[in-house]
């Protein structure tokens, strides 16, 4: 199997990311995961390990910058430079506007919109150095649509969008990827424990569904780039 570079995924333990991290490691790359939660992170790379894939990873706080430090470090000590950077980590507090506090809003943008900034300022230089890298940020349909209760989420996708296209036009010339996957419903802990949207969930999306796209991303020639993608339910 061809070596690939170390490919480093945010709030990897449930969900898209999960998903992602084994989708990525089934082709060859060292996977650097990070989450919240200390015992999930152990807890995956237990699994991944049990399968043969290597792995590295430790518990994060995105929208922290010294504990975004100390992931980076961690990770690129053990699986060498970061080519493919899977900015995942999100959540979603939905909610009624007058219902929305102020930690709300600041937790959203802080794991959903500071957070791309933090990992990405540490992982970029050296894709730019090397003249190769791919940073995928997972941001969602509610980039371009709002819905009732999602004011901060949905002003928070807006802004992964806008963060993707400006870095996309400054990157490319160094042969760096950045690409905006913007997925719909799809069954994950996070739609599964939010109380405002009620899909049918047998007919959404998978996470698998979104590892898959991302993957698909991965593999066009250097030459090319998927700068957005919208992926939605066939039949929502």
């Amino acid at each position: 199997m061809t070596t690939q570079p170390a490919a480093l995924i945010t709030g990897a333990t449930e969900g898209i990311g999960r998903a992602t991290a084994f989708a990525l490691a089934r082709i060859g790359h060292p996977v650097g995961v990070c989450a919240r939660t200390a015992a999930n992170v152990e807890a995956l790379l237990v699994e991944l390990r049990q399968q043969g894939f290597t792995a590295a990873g430790i518990a994060c706080d995105v929208s922290n910058a010294d504990s975004v430090a100390r992931m980076v470090a961690h990770i690129e000590a053990a699986l060498g430079p970061i080519g493919v950077l899977i900015n995942n980590a999100g959540i979603a507090r939905l909610k009624p506007f007058e219902q929305l506090t102020i930690e709300d809003f600041d937790a959203t943008m802080g794991t959903n919109v500071r957070s791309l900034f933090l990992v990405t300022r540490l992982v970029l230089p050296g894709m730019r150095q090397r003249k190769s890298g791919d940073i995928v940020n997972v941001a969602s349909l509610a980039g371009r649509n709002g819905f009732v209760g999602g004011t901060a989420y949905t002003a928070s996708k807006h802004a992964v969008l806008g963060f993707s296209k400006s870095l996309m036009l400054e990157v490319r010339k160094d042969h760096v990827r950045v690409i905006a996957i913007c997925p719909g419903t799809v069954d994950t802990p996070l739609m599964r424990e939010q109380g405002v949207m009620h899909p049918r969930l047998d007919h959404v999306l998978q996470a698998d569904d979104i590892a898959d796209t991302i993957i698909a991303t991965l593999r066009l020639p250097a030459r090319a780039m998927v700068s957005e993608l919208d992926i939605r339910p066939t039949d929502p």
